[in-house]
Parts: structure tokens; C-alpha cells; sequence
């Protein structure tokens, strides 16, 4: 079985409270104003159990995550989730959906994915990264 590539799950969290970020890694997160949730939102217009978070693996080993309104025994929050705009009861999160919980409160997922290896050729515009002082004066070579 090949090493799985590092993947980072972020969830950037706004709320009340201001800005939190959460690094996801665990197979289950609970979401909402409770104490005890693992992901605590900061807000009277979020229920006690507003989502869940469900870490699903795909077929290459790598893994995503699933955001499914209310709690993990089916009952809904009481403003539902809004991701990219959408009303949705649950979404396979890709990188930048943002997940509007309730009014001033909302979360954006990043998936970052860690190359250590990359098999890609370089793009061409990637000369632009680097600085002519670090290729020396083609007059030279000559």
C-alpha cells in the first residue's frame, strides 16, 4: 500500500468570538454552541448541536470530511446549514466551501494538500519565481 500524501483539513471558524482555526483530524466533530461540542460555535443564533463533521475515506487512502446538519442521531439544528449558498442537509466539503451556520457565524474548509515529491513538470510561468540575480547574467555564460 503507497503512503498516503499529508493532507491538512482546516476549518476557519467566525463567529462572535472573532476568527479560530481548527485543524481536522479526528473521524468525528461535533459543531455548535454547546460546551461540549468539539468545535464550539460563539452564538445565540446557533443551535446546542448545529453539524457534524464525518471524516470518509477515499479509495486512494486519502480521507474527506462530510458536514451533516444537526447531530449524529438525525435531529436537525433549527436554522439548517448554509454551504456555498445553498440550503443543503449534508456536503462532501471540498477545499474553500464556506458553511454559514447563522447570521455572523460561518466556517470555510481548506484541504491542503503537501507535495514533498512533485511529479508534475515545472509550469512555464514558474520562471517568474525566481529572481534574475539567481540565474546569473546570460552574457556571462558565454
Amino acid at each position: 500500500m503507497a503512503p498516503e500524501p499529508p493532507q491538512n483539513h482546516l476549518l476557519i471558524i467566525d463567529d462572535d468570538k472573532g476568527r479560530r482555526e481548527f485543524v481536522l483530524n479526528n473521524p468525528i466533530y461535533s459543531i455548535g454552541r454547546d460546551a461540549k461540542c468539539d468545535i464550539r460555535l460563539i452564538s445565540q443564533f446557533v443551535s446546542r448541536r448545529h453539524a457534524t463533521l464525518v471524516q470518509l475515506p477515499h479509495e486512494d487512502g486519502t480521507y474527506y470530511y462530510r458536514v451533516v446538519d444537526g447531530n449524529l442521531k438525525g435531529k436537525p439544528s433549527a436554522n439548517g446549514l448554509l454551504i456555498n449558498g445553498r440550503k443543503l442537509q449534508a456536503h462532501d466539503l471540498r477545499n474553500e466551501d464556506e458553511i454559514v451556520f447563522g447570521p455572523q457565524v460561518k466556517a470555510v474548509y481548506y484541504l491542503l494538500k503537501q507535495d514533498g515529491m512533485s511529479t508534475v513538470p515545472p509550469d512555464e510561468f514558474d520562471i517568474t519565481l525566481i529572481s534574475p540575480g539567481m540565474i546569473g547574467d546570460p552574457e556571462e555564460l558565454t
